[in-house]
Parts: C-alpha cells; structure tokens; sequence
C-alpha cells in the first residue's frame, strides 16, 4: 500500500510557531507530528508514502528521521500551493494507477487509527466504490468539513464549515482512493479563494453515489490546527510513549511515572520530573526544578533552578532560567526567559482563555492555557506575560514588563513602547 500526506498548507491559524517552521515539524511528544504519521501509516501495512510540501517546507526533507520505520519516503514540492486537490494531483505518478491512502499531514492519529480505517475501506472499494473517507463526530461541526450521508455511509456531499450543518459527521482527513479522483479533480474548478479543493472533487464522486464514509473514533483523531490542539496533540503522545532513561538522573532527583530522560540529558539533585514527560537529548534539569505531568522538553533545552514547567512544549535550544514559570505553553526554538519570567496560564475571573487567531478573538474554551512564544524570543527579568498572548519571533520584552497583547515578530518591548528593529546578524 502508497499512501500520500498532504502539507503543503501554510499553518495560519498557528502562527507565530509556523512563521518559521513547516506545521507538520511542530513537536509533540519529542517528535515532529509528521514522525507520529508516519508511525501510524506503517502500522497500517503502509510501505512508501509521498509527502507534498510547500516551498517553506521543504526542509522537512531534511529533518524528518523514519530510517527505523521501515518506510520508503519521498517528497515534491508544490511550488504554487493551489488547494489540497491541486497538491494531490503530483502524485499522480506515484501512485502507480493504483488504490492509495492520502492522509492530511496536520493530524495527530492514535495508534490503531488509520489501520481501523483501512480494513474497513478496503471492503468497500472492493464493493465498487471509487473513494472512502474517515468521518469522526464532532460537537461543533461548523468548525470542520461536514459530510452528509444516506443509510449507512453512502456520502451526499460534503459541505465547508457550513453555517447550519445538516450532520455532526466531520471529514477526518484520510481517504482511500481508486485512481479515479485524478479525473474529478481535472474537472473542480478554483474556489473563491483560488484553489482547488479536494473534497469538491470528492463530491464529484459523490454525485455519481461512489464515495463511502467510515465513522472511525474520535478519540483517535486529532486535527491540530490552532495552538491548544498542539498541546493535546502531546498530551496524547506522551501518553502513549513508554518511559526509558538512557541520560543522567542524579541522586535525590525524583522521577514519578512513565518519563523519557534521553541520552545526553541530565537531571540535577533535588528535581521533580512527574509523567508522562519527555527529557530531549541535550537538556539540563538543574537543581530544584520541577517538570510536571504533560511537558515536552527539546533538544539542549536548559530549564534553572526552582523553576516550574507544567503541560507545556519548549522546543529545541531555548532556556529557562532559575525562578521562572511555565504553564501550558509553547515556546518555539532558542527563546530565553530572564530571571523570574511568568508565562500565566489562568484568567483571574477563571472564565475561558481567548487567543487571537486571523484577527479575531477566538475562546479556547479552555480555562487554563497559557502563551505562545515564536523562536528566539527574549525575555529580560521579572517579565509577566498574560495567558493567551502571542508574541512573535525575535521579539524582545524588556525587563518588569506585564504583556497583556500579542506582539508581533522583530518587536522591541520597552515600557509601554512597541518598537520595530531589525536584529543583528551572526
């Protein structure tokens, strides 16, 4: 079986973190979420799977490690992204003219998810059909692709984040295809938005009563595309992740629970380290810290003395320094924190964190979720930033400043100033 991952998306609804890194690269559970797809498509007999990437993405490439796997992967890169129908149609070759999985490369499967799927698709390709598609029920349809069905899965059409939708069956993502769709895609002409759609070309399968849907769990599956799904997304990694210690872990430094210290990393005396949590090669607990239930740490991440990080990400190279506060935040590659620095994660009226997504004001509907720093962001002592702010890459916030609104990235926060700056190279 071929299996081809669309991502060539741009990832807006998650910048800052993906104005300097392919979505499909954001880490969970201490590998990038493509690592975890893949994983999901070899359990599911998957034998080569074709990425298609952006222009930006294209040093995913690079960086993307599946020589354990098993697989054989290939990648091309979409130089004009039109739509996920339009990247689909590159792969046309490597399909061979044969039945292929195609799967979007921003969700995070569960073990067991897409091989459920497949056992089930197969029997109806087999039946006649030209297409299946994975459905999951979702409390807020209008947030998804609706798919409307007849009987017992026969789909009708499926339907964009309509205003009323007609079913709570949301498109999961992951189809089965019959060289078919080729053709239906020839015929979709570009959105409003200039791009050609894939699930139009579905519907034009659909209209010939040739598209199948297979309601899979929603527990299983996981779109990640706006910050708090990210770290749902490592919650559930690390939940499936054993714990293994291969690095340093010094006496009377306490580790509770499945936690991965890998190879290279250290754990100083008098730390905590509750799990599940991940330790990257590289990293130093220093004494006295505290690592609670749910937290990523990167590669050469250094968190300081009577520091705290709880169900948070920090991504490679960025430090912590002593006395600092982290909780249910993300922090991009080679940030800083100065002394004292407090990521908040809850309102003082306990009501829901609301993030700025596209402009507009968004509910989390989470009462705790803290903030989200891009890379190489700086912070100086005994700064304060509220939960739910972003603050873009290179910016710098100085010293006993409370941040209550985003910042953009390049951004030099001084008092109560806002200042653009260019940083120094080398």
């Amino acid at each position: 079986m071929r299996a081809v991952v669309l991502a060539a998306g741009r990832g807006v609804r998650l910048q800052p973190l993906t104005l300097t890194k392919p979505k499909c690269m954001l880490p969970v559970g201490g590998s990038p979420l493509l690592e975890w797809l893949f994983k999901a498509l070899k359990e599911a007999g998957v034998r080569e799977v074709l990425t298609v990437l952006s222009p930006e993405g294209w040093k995913v490439k690079e960086f993307c490690d599946v020589s354990g796997l098993g697989l054989k992967a290939s990648y091309r890169m979409d130089k004009h992204p039109k739509g996920t129908g339009s990247s689909l149609t590159l792969a046309e070759s490597f399909t061979k003219n044969r039945v292929f999985l195609t799967v979007y490369g921003d969700l995070y499967l569960s073990s067991g998810m897409v091989k459920g799927f497949l056992e089930k698709a197969l029997k109806r390709l087999k039946e006649g059909f030209k297409a299946a598609l994975a459905t999951v029920k979702v409390g807020s349809p209008r947030e998804y692709g609706v798919v409307q069905v007849k009987g017992e899965g026969r789909v009708l059409k499926v339907l964009e984040k309509p205003e009323s939708p007609r079913s709570n069956l949301a498109n999961a993502g992951i189809y089965l295809f019959k060289p078919a769709i080729f053709k239906a895609i020839r015929l979709v002409r570009a959105s409003p938005r200039g791009e050609i759609e894939l699930t139009e070309a579905v519907n034009i399968l659909a209209e010939e009563g040739s598209v199948y849907a297979v309601t899979v769990p929603s527990v299983g599956w996981l779109d990640v595309g706006r910050p708090w799904d990210l770290l749902e997304a490592n919650r559930r990694a690390l939940s499936e992740r054993k714990g293994k210690v291969e690095g340093v872990v010094e006496s009377q430094a306490i580790l509770h629970g499945d936690v991965t210290v890998e190879k290279g990393a250290t754990v100083r005396f008098g730390s905590v380290v509750e799990g599940p949590a991940f330790i990257g090669s590289g990293c130093t607990v220093e004494p006295f810290a505290r690592i609670r239930p749910y937290t990523s740490l990167g590669r050469n991440v250094k968190v300081g003395s009577f520091c705290e990080v709880k169900n948070s990400i920090v991504m490679d190279g960025s430090k912590i320094s002593h006395l600092c506060y982290v909780g249910d935040s993300i922090l991009g590659e080679n940030c800083n924190l100065g002394a004292g620095t407090l990521l908040a994660n809850l309102r003082l009226d306990e009501q829901p964190v609301k993030v700025k997504i596209k402009g507009v004001k968004v509910s989390s509907d989470l009462r705790k979720f803290g903030v989200i720093l891009g890379d190489e962001v700086k912070t100086a002592v005994n700064v304060s930033i509220m939960p739910g702010v972003k603050v873009g890459p290179r910016s710098l916030i100085g010293p006993g400043i409370t941040v209550s609104t985003d910042v953009p990235a390049d951004t030099l926060v001084a008092g109560r100033l806002k200042l653009d700056f260019k940083p120094a190279k080398g």
